[in-house]
């Protein structure tokens, strides 16, 4: 496979997760052979198909990873802002034909069931875009 250039794009919200989410995904690509051409932060989870839309308009972006970590509080907000979040990103990968990954904790996790996942879910996010890609 040629080398991909994807893109990364990272909520800012729950950094103790989200950082070292952001840094092994890094990892993992370089490790695989991926050329992350960009990495994008952006305030949450909620605006992450924003940045994602923006990313996947460019040409030399062939998909995009995307990672946090929306905590379960005392609402159902966990669950309005995933859902809402993964079914957006679906709608942007279909309409640009370029794979974007689900790499965003919850909803209903914990703090301490999300730094459990940070290493499974951000090599599983790029992974899938990898694969796409083939």
């Amino acid at each position: 496979m040629a080398k991909a250039g994807i893109a990364i794009v990272v909520s800012e919200f729950n950094p103790g997760i989200t950082g070292k989410m952001r840094e092994n995904a890094e990892k993992y690509a370089k490790k695989t052979g991926i050329d992350v051409k960009k990495v994008i932060t952006v305030p949450g989870a909620f605006e992450i198909p924003l940045a994602v839309k923006r990313l996947l308009k460019n040409e030399d972006i062939s998909g995009v990873v995307t990672l946090g970590a929306v905590i379960k509080g005392d609402t159902d907000h966990d669950v309005v802002i995933t859902h809402s979040v993964a079914k957006k990103l679906l709608d942007l990968s279909l309409k640009y034909e370029k794979p974007v990954s689900l790499g965003i904790l919850g909803p209903n996790i914990t703090w301490e069931q999300g730094r459990k996942r940070i290493n499974e879910y951000s090599e599983r996010a790029v992974d899938a875009v990898v694969k796409m890609l083939k």
